[in-house]
């Protein structure tokens, strides 16, 4: 059994909504331990008008990472999302990415573990902070905790 964290957000429709079809569909895929609570944030990475509402989530599942990314792909198409980024980010109904699972680090075309962008990420960090503070990111040695505190330090706003 794998434990999987989990990153979904929503800026179209009714986002809270969507999130919460989003990880109740996930429940096909195994079965969701831990979720953090809703968080409004703005866009990351592109201009919207739309602000984004996001959550963290921990699955136990028995499927491998490759199976598990093409079953939260489906799950994105079925709720209507249209593309996945190619390089470029748009306003999205869902939007549900693998950061970690369990202590696997790998890389190919599809996938990589862990996810490369998560630390620079308050939208990702900030719920998993919540839910799994002392999971640890097997690349950079820290825990979630630590890596929302390096954020946090890093990131001042005026």
């Amino acid at each position: 059994m794998a434990t999987v964290y989990l990153s979904l957000g929503s800026n179209l429709g009714d986002r809270r909504a969507n999130l919460t079809e989003a990880l109740r569909l996930l429940e096909r895929t195994g079965r969701i331990i831990r979720r953090s609570r809703f968080y409004e944030t703005a866009p990351w990475g592109f201009q919207s008008e739309h602000l984004f509402v996001n959550a963290a989530a921990i699955l136990q599942t028995e499927m491998e990472p490759e199976a598990l990314l093409e079953a939260t792909e489906q799950i994105e198409r079925q709720m209507g999302r249209s593309r996945k980024s190619d390089g470029q980010y748009h306003d999205r109904v869902i939007d549900i990415d693998l950061l970690m699972v369990d202590d696997r680090v790998s890389q190919s075309d599809r996938l990589t573990l862990p996810h490369p962008l998560m630390h620079e990420r308050d939208f990702v960090l900030m719920p998993l902070a919540e839910i799994a503070p002392n999971a640890m990111h097997s690349l950079l040695g820290k825990r979630v905790e630590e890596l929302w505190t390096d954020w946090q330090n890093n990131n001042k706003y005026d």
